[in-house]
């Protein structure tokens, strides 16, 4: 099943809801930074909570989410935008332990807690808007939960989950948001919670066959839900040749000079989708001559 993001509102109009499948995206960046098993954990929990924070800006809006927990797993960095795109690193993608008191992969011993989750969202303004937050659980799902009631004001329920096969592909990927308006109700507000605390997490709900659509039904119940959009979701990079060549044109002609003598090639790698690009000699004469244009 193609990966979607769902936008809803629940209990006419008293919540606003998110609900995404993100097997598919998440499989595609563990094959292209190779991740161990708790490192896909940490890094498909970060890109599910990005994407539906994606789908929650508008046109050319875009955002980037860094966590830097102070964890063996390094820095975890996401960007996505308003398209239902989205990619993401880790800087130490080969990180493992053995599964938790839970049963579960330990993104908390992975990530950390001693440090900050911070959401940039780029929104066509001269001045970018930032918001930090310490994490407290180092789990992902309660950190963004923070994040939201914290930095943006909005009591919010975030639940992110990613299970992994044993040959380290992704067996199932997916999340939820579901937001408080103002005036909500206190029955709904209990109706709600007390569900929350009775569901299977959102990785077993994909797990099982659940839609998003689905997903949302199980936690704010039958007929509480009004999808007002759909949006296909996918692994997406920005990094081109073209670009990369742009940003050997900017180093100018002395240092493409000084490659071509020393080096006689080049080599960049995006960080983001693992692409390798390569320059022969000839290349670089290229590009050295571009600079004078």
């Amino acid at each position: 099943m193609k990966d979607y993001l769902v936008k809803a509102l629940g209990y006419e109009g008293q919540v606003r809801a998110y609900a995404v499948s993100t097997t598919e995206t998440v499989g595609e960046a563990q094959r292209r930074h190779y991740t161990w098993p708790t490192a896909s954990a940490a890094l498909g929990r970060a890109m599910t909570a990005g994407v539906m924070m994606g789908g929650m800006m508008k046109g050319e809006e875009k955002l980037t989410i860094k966590i830097e927990g102070g964890g063996p797993i390094g820095s975890i960095l996401v960007d996505s935008n308003a398209k239902g795109e989205v990619r993401g690193y880790v800087t130490h993608p080969q990180t493992h332990f053995d599964l938790n008191e839970h049963g579960k992969l330990d993104v908390r011993k992975a990530v950390g807690t001693d440090g900050l989750l911070t959401v940039v969202k780029d929104i066509g303004l001269r001045d970018h808007f930032s918001g930090q937050v310490p994490l407290v659980s180092g789990e992902l799902g309660e950190d963004f939960t923070y994040y939201f009631a914290t930095s943006e004001q909005v009591p919010s329920s975030v639940g992110v989950g990613v299970l992994v096969n044993p040959d380290n592909s992704i067996l199932a990927a997916g999340g939820f948001i579901i937001q408080l308006l103002p005036g909500t109700s206190d029955e709904t507000i209990s109706k709600i919670e007390s569900r929350l605390s009775t569901i299977d997490p959102v990785s077993k709900m994909i797990q099982r066959g659940l839609t998003p659509e689905e997903i949302l039904t199980e936690i704010l119940g039958e007929g509480n839900v009004a999808i007002l959009e759909k949006m296909d979701v996918e692994f997406s990079c920005q990094c081109s040749r073209e670009r990369i060549s742009n940003a050997l044109i900017s180093l100018g002609k002395e240092e493409i000079r000084d490659i071509i003598e020393t080096e006689g090639k080049a080599e960049a790698q995006c960080h983001f989708c693992n692409e390798t690009y390569q320059f022969s000699k000839e290349d670089l004469e290229e590009l050295e001559e571009a600079t004078q244009k």
